[in-house]
């Protein structure tokens, strides 16, 4: 009767500490980078910089509520604006990127299939390293109206490598996830390890697009 007792108690410690255990190695296993909880006085997201005109840009992002979310709405604009942010992470252990995005509206735009750059819906670049000049290696990982997802195209010496993660005008008002190994994209366009911590990440939406970004997070593998 003792050994019993003494066996039941000693699976029950072993049980509560399992799930302990199995608790932290969840909450772990992925962190959120940005949650646009925080905006400045005009709305503009708190943490980010604008990579120029930041006055028209300021104007062009700013965070808005969406039921008991927060999220970052991009209005329509005339050109590309780009926003940044320096967010630290171990790419090697933390590989996976996530993020949420909802095209809402797409002004009608010359559908030059023979300059797609020209079609850009949105994109999101992922810099895991730094050049000689410190300048951010990144992967852009981009929505385009037109081009077949999965296409790999290479940077110049200025520009990033691009990975096609969804293409066309749909869906409309509808969130969508995406999930990318940035860690393991970067090894095959640039054929080296990144640096030990992240440099950040980049945000651009395209001309006369209405978009939503949602949550942006990382995870292990």
């Amino acid at each position: 009767m003792q050994l019993t007792r003494t066996f039941l108690i000693f699976l029950s410690v072993f049980l509560i500490n399992g799930d302990v255990t199995n608790g932290q190695s969840a909450s772990t296993s992925l962190q959120v980078l940005e949650d646009f909880s925080r905006a400045e006085q005009d709305g503009f997201p708190v943490g980010w910089q604008a990579s120029r005109n930041e006055s028209v840009t300021r104007t062009a992002y700013v965070v808005a509520r969406d039921g008991d979310q927060s999220v970052l709405s991009t209005k329509g604009v005339d050109a590309q604006m780009r926003i940044f942010k320096r967010m630290a992470w171990n790419p090697k252990e933390y590989p996976i990127v996530t993020w949420r995005w909802r095209l809402s509206k797409i002004a009608l735009r010359g559908k030059s299939r023979v300059s797609p750059e020209m079609q850009i819906i949105a994109a999101v670049f992922i810099s895991l390293d730094t050049d000689l000049l410190v300048i951010p290696v990144s992967t852009k990982y981009v929505w385009y109206e037109y081009g077949s997802v999965g296409a790999l195209k290479e940077g110049g010496l200025f520009g990033a490598a691009e990975v096609v993660v969804r293409s066309g005008e749909q869906p409309i008002g509808q969130w969508v996830d995406e999930r990318v190994n940035a860690y393991a994209d970067f090894l095959k366009i640039h054929n080296h390890e990144p640096a030990p911590t992240a440099w950040g990440v980049s945000l651009v939406t395209g001309p006369g697009v209405e978009l939503d970004f949602g949550r942006i997070a990382i995870a292990k593998q």
